[in-house]
């Protein structure tokens, strides 16, 4: 069922492709660890300096207003769908509101500058012009290529894109595995999870010679029994070999731990790191990005309780004081239209950018590391101090070498401070912050980056 008839000419395709480009060698053979293709710091760096993107998660199970993927489960409960109703909610899809340019426009006017979108989730099902399933968004009765109207609207307006993509696929019988339920079809042989890994590859090409260049690609799932690190370091190398500027996240092998989304050991593959809804620890060694949802739940769901303004923005400052960037989530409903109260929250969140993105964009993180009081953030010879908490009147923060130039509000008047071996005490007139943070700039001799990290006691 899940096969197109082209579905070995794509194979042959595909072989050409990669034969043309002069990368086919690595594709058949495994790679030993010392041989992980890893970013240049050139490419880590253009990555960081974005430091705010925009993640979408989206499909068919908007329809239910329940959670992507996971709700695909034996029952239907409150919760979750049942397999066989899940599998089948592609053919009533037909989200005709639909609107790249909108989309697009949402994520620039809240200040993001790359956005990362669902190709394909654990469902299984693809929102793109596939040859290799039926089970994609050109069988739905909305028949329009979504990846490529948001890859085509990012180019045209500037905006970096990629693609998540879920390593695993409980639909796919070949994957061998299915979460709570079963796959989607079944097959006149045993599934075969190296067709399974081939199926997966001619998607990636498909996605990256179809849609690319891609800013990254971003993977999930390989938590499953089925994935190993021996498969995490190829897919790596072959998403490499396909576009050497990408980057490729830590989910792409089996060294993330858990939803804090730090390494293992260096062995592993994988660019960044991946937190998940959580803000990131304090680390300029590793690269690293938060993933979080707007709400509660990464798919749309009818009045699902939104982060205030004041978390939004703080959850920003912290990873960018932490040296992260921000994956910000929206799941936009069933007709294609990203829901109004997001739309305006993340307009608030462009407002503040507007003003403060000076601090944010292109920084380093520290080298005041975040805690109670606050985030800093820094740029050549500027400390950018993000104060959300003080006492008396002032901020006392740990002294350093570097002779203080100036002290100012961001964009404003001066503020008194001293500067002795010890300490740093800048004056702050408010009896409170503003509400969301106090925005300092300290210009100092030397560069900021250089100085090394300090915790700041609270």
């Amino acid at each position: 069922m899940a096969m197109k008839p082209s579905k070995q000419n794509w194979i042959t395709v595909s072989f050409l492709l990669v034969l043309a480009f002069g990368v086919l060698a690595p594709l058949t053979v495994r790679a030993a660890d010392d041989a992980i293709i890893r970013a240049t710091p050139e490419q880590i760096d253009h990555w960081r300096d974005l430091r705010f993107g925009m993640f979408i998660h989206w499909g068919p199970v908007s329809l239910t207003g329940k959670e992507i993927g996971w709700s695909r489960t034996m029952e239907t409960t409150d919760r979750t769908t049942a397999w066989k109703e899940y599998d089948q909610l592609y053919k009533r899809f037909n989200p005709e509101q639909f609107n790249a340019d909108e989309w697009v426009s949402v994520a620039r006017d809240a200040g993001m500058k790359y956005i990362v979108f669902t190709s394909k989730h654990h469902d299984g099902f693809v929102n793109w012009d596939s040859d290799t399933t039926d089970h994609d968004v050109m069988s739905s009765p909305f028949h329009r290529d979504i990846m490529k109207e948001l890859s085509e609207t990012c180019k045209k307006q500037g905006m970096a894109f990629g693609p998540y993509y879920s390593i695993c696929d409980w639909y796919q019988p070949d994957y061998g595995y299915s979460h709570q339920a079963q796959p989607g079809y079944t097959l006149d042989r045993e599934p075969d999870f190296d067709r399974y890994f081939t199926y997966l590859k001619d998607q990636l090409t498909e996605l990256q010679r179809r849609y690319g260049p891609f800013l990254v690609f971003w993977f999930d799932g390989e938590w499953e029994k089925p994935w190993d690190h021996e498969h995490g370091v190829e897919l790596n190398n072959f998403c490499k070999q396909l576009q050497p500027d990408v980057l490729v996240n830590n989910r792409v092998d089996k060294g993330r731990e858990g939803m804090e989304g730090t390494m293992k050991g260096a062995g592993f593959a994988g660019d960044f790191m991946t937190p998940e809804q959580r803000v990131g620890a304090f680390n300029r060694e590793a690269p690293w990005e938060t993933c979080m949802t707007i709400c509660n739940q990464w798919a749309w769901k009818p009045n699902d309780p939104m982060k205030p303004l004041e978390e939004c923005l703080r959850n920003l400052i912290y990873t960018a004081g932490g040296d992260g960037n921000l994956l910000f989530n929206v799941g936009p409903m069933p007709n294609g239209r990203i829901e109004e109260r997001q739309v305006e929250r993340l307009h608030e969140m462009g407002e503040w950018m507007k003003q403060y993105g000076e601090a944010i964009y292109g920084t380093r993180g520290g080298p005041y590391k975040p805690g109670e009081w606050g985030a800093s953030t820094c740029k050549n010879n500027h400390i950018y101090l993000f104060v959300m908490k003080h006492a008396d009147g002032k901020i006392t923060l740990p002294g350093m070498k570097n002779k203080i130039i100036s002290v100012g509000r961001f964009g404003g008047k001066a503020m008194p401070y001293t500067q002795s071996d010890g300490e740093i005490v800048i004056s702050i007139p408010d009896n409170e912050p503003s509400r969301i943070a106090t925005v300092i700039d300290m210009i100092v001799e030397g560069d900021a980056v250089d100085i090394a990290p300090m915790d700041v006691s609270q």
